[in-house]
């Protein structure tokens, strides 16, 4: 038989957590069973060859449900509903793409500013066929680009805190600062960092030194002023004029006016700005920390 399609996942795969969390090994046996799959159903691949049609299926539903806010993953590999599909659940029977449209977070990831239900609307978005080529591959290599931004902050996420400082580390090494040298950078030791994770040299001379804040926050935690201010407070003691903050979060508004207050120069990096960094910088080996 064939295996079904995309949206009949949706579903069957957010009931499974109702009652409790499944691994990605789990989930995959479930719906096989679910769905009656047999062995060479399960080797059917896509059209291109490279992936098979089941894990393709599965993939992009968790990427569906967790863009919704139906799901999260607290650890590799490990799925969980959240509060929000549980009360899905609780009043449908079935999901489809159109049902995810109904969320403001689903629907400005799909490309389609979410409708007010109080305005009747006759004029739609614009159809696919109606963009032009060069506008369509804009937009599903945005849209590639945005799945790989994300699962590289789940990646960064489920790190150790001295693995994800070093990521830092390598990436600003990337970007050309310390001259490029790994030996000019080093991460301060967990028990005498003094509110500051890393040192690098913003140039091979060493002329100057950049102190590095690295915090890896879960999706929705964001830093708060607090944080800056005691970063800021480190870099004081260190008479440091310049500091990196890079989180795999977001910074709440009095965070970043506590930096433009500053007399030190702070960059604030977050999460889809730390993505974006390590998508552009992949020619430098930056995911080999990934």
């Amino acid at each position: 038989m064939a295996i079904p399609k995309f949206q009949d996942f949706l579903y069957p795969f957010l009931l499974q957590l109702k009652d409790k969390d499944v691994s990605t090994k789990e989930m995959k046996e479930i719906l096989t069973k679910h769905f009656g799959l047999s062995d060479e159903d399960c080797m059917l691949k896509t059209k291109g060859g490279s992936l098979y049609q089941l894990d393709d299926r599965i993939g992009w539903v968790r990427q569906w449900l967790r863009r919704a806010l139906f799901i999260e993953i607290p650890q590799k590999g490990i799925y969980r509903i959240t509060q929000r599909g549980k009360e899905y659940l609780d009043t449908h029977s079935d999901l489809r793409q159109t049902d995810l449209m109904e969320y403001p977070e689903y629907a400005e990831y799909a490309g389609s500013p979410q409708e007010k239900k109080s305005e009747k609307k006759e004029e739609t978005e614009p159809a696919t066929e109606e963009l032009t080529p060069t506008e369509q591959l804009e937009a599903a290599m945005k849209k590639i680009d945005d799945d790989l931004a994300a699962d590289i902050l789940q990646k960064a996420r489920d790190m150790s805190p001295a693995k994800f400082e070093q990521l830092v580390l390598d990436l600003l090494l990337a970007m050309g600062y310390g001259g490029s040298n790994k030996d000019l950078a080093k991460v301060t030791p967990i028990s005498h960092d003094n509110g500051v994770d890393g040192i690098i040299p913003e140039d091979a001379l060493g002329l100057d030194k950049i102190y590095i804040q690295a915090k890896r926050y879960k999706e929705g935690a964001p830093v708060h002023k607090p944080e800056i201010q005691q970063f800021i407070g480190a870099l004081s003691e260190q008479k440091a004029s310049k500091g990196v903050f890079v989180t795999t979060s977001t910074f709440t508004q009095g965070a970043r006016e506590s930096v433009s207050k500053a007399t030190s120069k702070i960059v604030l990096i977050d999460g889809i700005a730390l993505a974006k960094y390590m998508i552009d910088l992949k020619s430098a080996d930056i995911f080999s920390s990934v």
